[in-house]
């Protein structure tokens, strides 16, 4: 039964780059059981413990911004569930955050998602990218292509800026992409629209932009 609603807010790093999504809930799982903490669990004939993820990361990305959904059978002080859970953690996850959420039953995470941010490092200089990203931003539409299908990627861009870690030339992309059903920006096809070969970059999403719930109907 469900007692209490954590919302975990924690790094996905190198070290986990490329472990899928499903693997991730099951990491999830054993590092709870590890830690000594009472997951819920569903009813019915195969139980399973009750979690969600707000949305998955394609493999290779590495993440500082990924939050979860975890329900407890007991109410445990947020202090002790931290510290049980670092004791806990794999390589390649990192806590930055644990919150209790007071509405046990109410949206879950996948439903709430607006947007997400990603940093995109370049691995080396491409002259003429300011220009290229001013002709992105300024195009009415982007006819992209993803699993056979055509798509608009302009309108799912929400923000893109280019910053320098040095004066000699930008090389990080900045870029707000929309994450919901049916309208999902994805941060290789924004390379690809810039003409940037994706084993050029390093991605990161550096966070998840939730929905506020109080305009939610």
């Amino acid at each position: 039964m469900k007692k209490q609603r954590l919302r975990i807010t924690f790094s996905k790093t190198e070290a986990m780059r490329f472990t899928g999504h499903l693997d991730l809930i099951l990491t999830w799982e054993r590092t709870f059981r590890r830690a000594g903490l009472p997951l819920a669990y569903s009813e019915g004939f195969s139980p399973r413990p009750i979690l969600n993820m707000a949305a998955p990361l394609p493999l290779g990305y590495t993440s500082t911004g990924e939050v979860g959904d975890f329900w407890l059978s007991e109410i445990l002080p947020i202090e002790d569930i931290l510290s049980a859970l670092n004791r806990s953690l794999p390589p390649g996850l990192v806590i930055h955050q644990v919150d209790e959420i007071d509405d046990l039953y109410g949206f879950k995470l996948p439903s709430i998602i607006e947007a997400s941010v990603y940093s995109l490092a370049l691995k080396i200089d491409h002259p003429g990218l300011v220009e290229k990203v001013k002709i992105l931003l300024k195009s009415d539409q982007v006819i992209r292509e993803r699993k056979g299908k055509k798509y608009d990627l302009r309108p799912l861009i929400l923000a893109l800026t280019l910053e320098s870690e040095a004066e000699s030339a930008f090389n990080i992309i900045r870029v707000t992409l929309t994450t919901q059903p049916g309208a999902t920006g994805r941060p290789d096809e924004v390379l690809s629209a810039l003409e940037i070969p994706r084993h050029e970059a390093s991605i990161n999403r550096t966070s998840i932009i939730l929905k506020d719930i109080g305009e939610l109907p």
